[in-house]
């Protein structure tokens, strides 16, 4: 009888103890002017500065999943050499929780040149989770390019040290994975299963912040 007022009292602490997924109370916090984050990646760690004023919206967004663990254990689901790493997306209730919040759209300011990092969108008001790093120089053409009447991809980050742990993720599959995109959603684990070699983010947190 002891013994199972134990476990059940452990089980209870444990479920207790568990991190929230998501809180509406995150998506009012406001990221200082400039912060800087690292990256720890199945393949080494990189940092990237993040800085308010090219994306206010969008970057206490990302500074509130950050803080909050949304980018932990996030696979690189796409490695697009000379254009792009992906990242974002998966099968979590965690995802689907954030991906119901809209952040509206801004303008470009920072332009996406190798090292900015982005909100990948689809149209009006689609910014989510989704994250992609320029691996190469692409502008002007995603500073630009029009998708249902939104104009180009805001930057909202620049990779400040060690962009060759980025350009080192694996890109064998290239795009291919887009041909089963959806199986990411639907079943990570056969997804995984049929791409193995996908490398991944760890953990990301913020190590600097600064108001000026």
């Amino acid at each position: 009888m002891i013994k199972r007022i134990f476990v059940c009292f452990f089980a209870m602490s444990l479920l207790a103890c568990s991190k929230p997924l998501f809180k509406e109370k995150w998506l009012k916090e406001k990221a200082p002017a400039n912060f800087t984050a690292s990256f720890q990646t199945s393949r080494g760690v990189f940092e990237a500065d993040f800085t308010r004023e090219w994306s206010p919206l969008a970057v206490d967004r990302v500074y509130a999943q950050i803080k909050h663990g949304y980018f932990d254990h996030i696979l690189f689901y796409r490695v697009s050499p000379n254009y792009v790493v992906q990242f974002g997306g998966d099968d979590s209730t965690r995802m689907k929780l954030w991906k119901k919040q809209i952040l509206p759209d801004e303008p470009v300011i920072k332009k996406n040149e190798r090292g900015v990092i982005s909100f990948a969108r689809s149209g009006k008001n689609s910014r989510d989770n989704d994250l992609f790093i320029n691996l190469n120089n692409n502008s002007p053409r995603l500073d630009t390019i029009n998708f249902s009447g939104v104009k180009g991809f805001p930057g909202i980050g620049l990779v400040s040290s060690n962009m060759q742990i980025v350009d080192s993720l694996y890109k064998g599959y290239g795009d291919r994975v887009f041909q089963k995109y959806n199986l990411l959603f639907n079943n990570k684990s056969a997804f995984l299963a049929e791409f193995p070699k996908l490398d991944s983010l760890i953990t990301v947190k913020i190590i600097r912040k600064s108001n000026r």
